[in-house]
């Protein structure tokens, strides 16, 4: 099946070319980096290791993946995501494409609670936005996730069907609910997340963005919520 790989990166200059050396050879059509308005060499160290590169001066982690998106090869049939900052191991790509490969799943997560996060790469504020995220999705929509990471890879057509419409923080938990609402396959596996990322996470690095996504995250869950009755 033909394969994509989407990477929203704001200023990682210092890692995205790792990231793109890491990838498993010949597994992608296409590699797509989504410059979020990077004001380092981002963009044109990812056009130096193959990337295409397009850019999205609107911020949001959203912004960047629906402009990507326009940009699919004809034919693409699975789309992956993932980090640009070195969070992410790309060698593990693999395990989240071959499920849909196989036709046992429309939505792969690369869950980092059922894989091996190393020491201090998961902040207390992000596992507690976690399971209280979880937890609601769990009471509300009757199904149990492990994990909001943004590791993950998901049938073309299935995508199309979500119409997501996010355009920040709130981008993995809209698929993830509206994947339920429209009844895909879902699996989740374990995937490794590094603690030593070169850049520093847009989200969890500092005090208002893990503030900010939350409050967005819980908005999501809210909204959808309401829209499912």
């Amino acid at each position: 099946m033909k394969a994509a790989l989407i990477i929203p990166a704001l200023n990682e200059e210092s890692a995205i070319g790792d990231v793109l050396n890491e990838i498993p050879a010949g597994r992608f059509e296409q590699v797509i980096v989504a410059d979020n308005g990077s004001t380092d060499r981002t963009s044109k160290v990812a056009a130096s290791h193959g990337a295409v590169v397009v850019a999205e001066p609107r911020r949001g982690y959203g912004n960047a993946c629906l402009r990507a998106l326009t940009q699919l090869p004809e034919g693409t049939e699975i789309v992956a995501f993932m980090d640009g900052d070195g969070s992410d191991v790309a060698a593990e790509l693999g395990t989240l494409l071959e499920p849909i490969e196989d036709g046992r799943a429309d939505l792969v997560l690369g869950s980092r609670e059922l894989g091996e996060a190393e020491r201090g790469a998961v902040n207390v504020h992000q596992r507690l936005g976690n399971l209280l995220a979880t937890f609601l999705i769990r009471l509300l929509f009757g199904h149990r996730y492990s994990d909001l990471g943004p590791f993950r890879a998901i049938r073309v057509s299935s995508l199309k069907t979500l119409n997501m419409r996010d355009r920040n923080y709130g981008w993995t938990i809209e698929m993830q609910i509206k994947a339920l609402r429209a009844r895909l396959r879902i699996l989740e596996v374990p995937v490794s997340y590094r603690q030593r990322r070169a850049g520093v996470s847009k989200v969890s690095g500092n005090a208002w963005g893990s503030f900010a996504a939350g409050v967005k995250i819980l908005w999501t869950i809210a909204r959808l919520s309401l829209a499912s009755r």
